[in-house]
């Protein structure tokens, strides 16, 4: 299995949890739907979109275009807790210059072989541009060590658990429910009169 079903796994156990559907000028493959697994659009519009800059990142990768539409993800982050991104190595550091507080996980196959054998499985690669897709493969681990988690895909129902871990701990980090603990100790807190709060306007 690759990203598309461990995401889709996911997003079926969380609450609050979107996928933001990328474009891409690529075809679509078999069972693909157009704008649940992407928005698919010509070269000629998304190099419109590029030169409005619509896109929050962009890059090119196997001879295809493939980027994240600024009002999509808005719309995602205004609409519910977390957002999925399923974005290369290109985006990635595009997206962690425009959200440096983002969680960044890295999904690694077991090994090349199984990397190897799900690319086969797809039928949509002729010998030359899966030998160009293993290769970049290995371009692309290449800069695992600055992603926050490595997620190795190996069975389907423990990488899922992997990932779920891992959003609901993000979820759970002090900075993100500091207002939380600022409402409880306001709450519960010893009494002060105001002239005593700092917090409050003189």
């Amino acid at each position: 299995m690759g990203k598309s079903t461990l995401r889709q796994g996911v997003l079926s156990r969380l609450a609050s949890l979107e996928y933001s559907v990328s474009h891409t000028t690529r075809e679509p493959r078999p069972g693909e739907k157009q704008g649940v697994d992407y928005h698919f659009v010509t070269p000629e519009v998304f190099r419109a979109m590029v030169a409005d800059e619509a896109f929050v990142e962009w890059a090119r990768v196997h001879q295809h275009y493939y980027g994240t539409s600024r009002a999509e993800l808005d719309k995602r982050l205004q609409s519910c807790q977390d957002v999925i991104l399923e974005i290369d190595v290109q985006g990635a550091r595009q997206i962690k210059a425009h959200y440096p507080t983002a969680c960044f996980i890295f999904v690694l196959p077991p090994d090349a072989g199984s990397l190897k054998a799900r690319l086969q499985r797809r039928r949509t690669e002729d010998a030359a541009s899966l030998e160009t897709r293993l290769t970049q493969a290995a371009v692309e681990i290449a800069e695992a060590p600055w992603y926050d988690y490595l997620l190795v895909n190996d069975t389907l129902e423990e990488a899922t658990d992997m990932l779920a871990a891992i959003i609901v701990a993000e979820r759970c980090r002090t900075k993100k429910v500091a207002s939380r603990v600022l409402a409880l100790y306001r709450t519960l807190g010893p009494q002060k009169n105001a002239a005593d709060d700092p917090s409050s306007p003189p």
